[in-house]
């Protein structure tokens, strides 16, 4: 792998990966959660027979269509930019990183390709029943789909069930199941499916929303919000569940995103979440003595507990973790961070002895080295200790803004189906402008949700393992820089196609006699 790269090609690489995930995520979700609402109003179809049903569940079936084919369009140009822009990365895990993506494009994509056609085209040609197995069987499929990414992408936050081969220099998969099944990637699952159900539940109460302030379709509006509003509140209930699973294992796996979360420097036992707070733009370094807010609202030990489950534990601080020398919950003490990059470059340079060794003793004593040091590994690519520090400001102002948003949704959706229940959702025109306003604001959410997660475990490109500047393809900046904006013209085209196509769907409504 390269020693030194290009600050430029690294930072362009990085923004034409965020961009096409960013395009990319504007469909998933509300395919995920889109596909869950018209499967339910179909099953209501089945089990009343009313032709009322089936008009609605086509109504947006036909809107999942139109963001379905958008989606998987943005998402291979996202898996071809491993190889092209992030070609390390591919060769040093792609053994491991590969299974999971190469599951999700043979099974779960050729689950969703074969019953999406019967959903769409068959409901005069097969039963009832057939049909709605294969509505239920489509968004299944997406969301094994799903799943598949997601375990790719939390072995990247927490890197199981592998061993590294020094012959081969790559990480072999050592167990399948501690991949599949680890407990980051099971939340980080469930959480973010939960997502796409708020933003699909949100997307179908404001757009009924919409037809009620024009007064049109209003027996359509009003049972769409009701379901929508009720599946939503589900949804946003069970999404606190799980958000409160990933605080957890974030402080058990990656305890400097966690800090930067909180905008947490010093650590202390009890520690408290902040609520709300205003970081203070003076304090650049983690050791300048700063105060790290202009003022903030803080919620006593609550941090503490979701950490730890504990509300008296000790929480360390970004200047903590770059400095050691606290007591870690296994009773060892944390190693500076200056501490970590020795002990990583003793592992490259255990590497580099191995594969030059010509006797077996050699090669037994570079070997033993390495293994001791293997779990710095990626620190011995990192220049500076303050490198190890994600952008504080903007992983604890989206982690905020994406809790603040989330509960607002679940409020809004529960007055939605308190009104919705009650037959008075029909007069109430405020409520149908916030609902319509809050697509944006539960979209906004989600994509708030990826930029912590993923800005917040900067500067891995595999947590400790492997650096974002030792992954990247050996590439000019200015080629990047040319499909960086390429992309943008294209999927903005999509993006504009998209929502033609869909306002045009819904102005011409559901067509129901």
């Amino acid at each position: 792998m390269m020693e030194a790269i290009n600050t430029s090609l690294i930072d362009w690489s990085r923004a034409q990966f965020a961009l096409t995930a960013i395009y990319h995520w504007l469909f998933v979700p509300l395919t995920l959660g889109l596909g869950v609402v018209q499967a339910i109003m179909e099953t209501v179809y089945y089990k009343t027979g009313d032709d009322f049903w089936k008009k609605t569940a086509q109504f947006w079936m036909k809107i999942f269509g139109i963001n379905f084919a958008i989606g998987v369009a943005t998402g291979l140009i996202l898996e071809f930019e491993f190889g092209t822009n992030w070609s390390n990365y591919s060769w040093f895990v792609g053994d491991i990183f590969g299974a999971p993506l190469a599951i999700e494009g043979i099974v779960a994509f050729f689950m969703e390709a074969t019953f999406i056609a019967v959903m769409f085209f068959g409901w005069n040609k097969v039963s009832k029943g057939f049909h709605l197995a294969s509505t239920w069987l489509t968004i299944l499929g997406a969301t094994i789909s799903a799943f598949w990414i997601l375990v790719a992408n939390a072995w990247m936050q927490y890197p199981a069930g592998m061993q590294f081969n020094p012959d081969t220099v790559r990480n072999e998969m050592a167990s399948f199941w501690e991949v599949a099944l680890s407990p980051v990637a099971l939340n980080k699952f469930f959480h973010t499916v939960l997502s796409g159900w708020i933003i699909g539940a949100m997307f179908v109460v404001g757009v009924a929303s919409w037809f009620l302030l024009k007064k049109r379709e209003t027996k359509f509006a009003l049972a769409s919000v009701k379901i929508g509003a009720i599946f939503g509140g589900i949804a946003c209930l069970l999404s606190i569940w799980t958000g409160d699973g990933s605080a957890h294992q974030v402080a058990q796996r990656q305890p400097m995103k966690l800090a930067a979360m909180e905008g947490l420097y010093e650590g202390r036992e009890g520690a408290g979440l902040v609520a709300i707070g205003l970081l203070n733009p003076a304090k650049t370094q983690h050791d300048d003595n700063k105060d790290p807010f202009l003022f903030k609202i803080e919620i006593p030990k609550l941090l503490s507990f979701f950490a730890e489950r504990d509300i008296n534990a000790y929480v360390p601080g970004i200047t903590d973790i770059i400095e050691g020398g606290y007591r870690k919950k296994d009773g060892t003490m944390a190693l500076s961070a200056e501490e970590k990059i020795s002990r990583g470059k003793l592992a490259i340079q255990a590497l580099a002895d191995y594969r030059a060794a010509k006797t077996d003793s050699l090669k037994q004593q570079a070997r033993a080295t390495l293994d001791e040091h293997f779990q710095y590994f990626g620190y011995g690519y990192i220049k500076k200790s303050s490198d190890l520090i994600p952008p504080v400001g903007l992983t604890f102002y989206t982690f905020h803004l994406m809790v603040i948003l989330g509960g607002f949704l679940l409020l809004l959706f529960a007055v939605a189906t308190y009104l919705s229940c009650k037959n008075k959702f029909e007069n109430k025109r405020w409520l149908q402008w916030t609902c319509l306003i809050s697509i944006f604001l539960a979209i906004i959410a989600g994509q708030a949700g990826w930029v912590v997660a993923e800005v917040g475990r900067q500067p891995w490109a595999i947590q400790d393992i492997l650096p974002v500047s030792a992954a990247i393809s050996n590439l000019s900046a200015a080629s990047v820089q040319v499909t960086f904006f390429v992309f943008l013209a294209l999927f903005t085209v999509l993006l504009i196609a998209e929502l033609k196509i869909m306002t045009n769907a819904i102005k011409k409504g559901p067509q129901i006699d």
